[in-house]
């Protein structure tokens, strides 16, 4: 195979797992025209069309869909064989992709700078994504979801600590309405509500208390995933919002949120690591599980 062929077999895996010529080129290190020139060579080569692109999104043909289901694996045994050379070598080395929920980003953020000074010759990429995706088909090392949506064939690591959802409101939304004492109370009050990543749907307010557990449906003025809107609709006296303790961490610090039905949200079990179980992880991965069980 010429260093081409092979040049423009990557870039074509490259596009198809990031469904994105942008993205891709920026995992490739190349300009996104580069790239488009590289992948239509290969298309001119082959005599095929491999792409379909819109000005929105790109997705692999019939026929490169048939390459992709043989070149993909191809590669990543590729992959793997270099870095376990440089393993041997006692030299960690390689890619790492790591699909996170967004909630899990602190923690990372706190193991990431540790991790790359130990082993500087890995190359991690990280994407936050709230949804659960499928990280064997979009090419992704592990994910990191909390526990409740774990699938089963998975090996699981945990991923910091304990979790807590909490119920706030702000000072002047409390003196306009009164606290809720039972989470029921809430159909009494306007709250921001955001959207369950796998449905789409409204999110049910889930509650905890002497073993008895309740799904809340809620509603209010606002709807949307994007928590900076809501907890600054929050702050400002909209209604009730219900969030991770982190994310509300500061404006409860200063005041400016009050907690409410605290005996209604203990914590709970937070984020693992995952991956499939009947694969073995490629040495940037397994370097990754060791420094995260070592950071406890």
């Amino acid at each position: 195979m010429r260093g081409s062929d092979y040049a423009e077999l990557r870039a074509f895996a490259a596009v198809v797992r990031h469904r994105s010529f942008t993205r891709a080129a920026a995992h490739l290190g190349v300009s996104p025209s580069a790239l488009s020139q590289t992948i239509r060579a290969l298309e001119d080569r082959l005599g095929q069309r491999l792409l379909n692109r819109t000005t929105r999104s790109v997705a692999p043909s019939a026929a490169g869909q048939a390459l992709a289901k043989q070149l993909l694996p191809v590669l990543d045994e590729l992959d793997g064989v270099v870095d376990t050379a440089f393993a041997a070598a006692g030299e960690v080395a390689g890619p790492l992709r790591l699909d996170v929920v967004g909630v899990a980003i602190p923690h990372l953020a706190r193991l990431v700078p540790g991790f790359l000074r130990r082993y500087p010759r890995v190359r991690l990429e990280v994407t936050s994504n709230d949804a659960l995706v499928d990280i064997v088909a979009l090419g992704y090392d592990a994910g990191v979801r909390l526990a409740e949506r774990l699938e089963g064939d998975m090996i699981a690591v945990p991923f910091g600590g304990d979790l807590r959802m909490i119920c706030v409101a702000a000072p002047d939304y409390l003196a306009r309405h009164p606290a809720p004492l039972h989470p029921r109370d809430l159909s009494d009050h306007a709250c921001l509500v955001t959207l369950a990543p796998s449905t789409g749907t409204p999110y049910r307010w889930e509650f905890e208390k002497d073993g008895e557990e309740l799904r809340i449906a809620v509603d209010g003025p606002l709807i949307s995933r994007d928590r900076e809107l809501r907890v600054a609709a929050t702050v400002a006296g909209v209604g009730i919002g219900f969030f991770f303790e982190d994310e509300v961490r500061e404006p409860l610090a200063r005041g400016a949120l009050v907690q409410v039905l605290a005996d209604w949200t203990p914590p709970f079990r937070g984020a693992y690591l995952y991956f499939p179980s009947r694969r073995n992880p490629a040495p940037p991965l397994r370097a990754f599980v060791d420094y995260l069980r070592e950071a406890g």
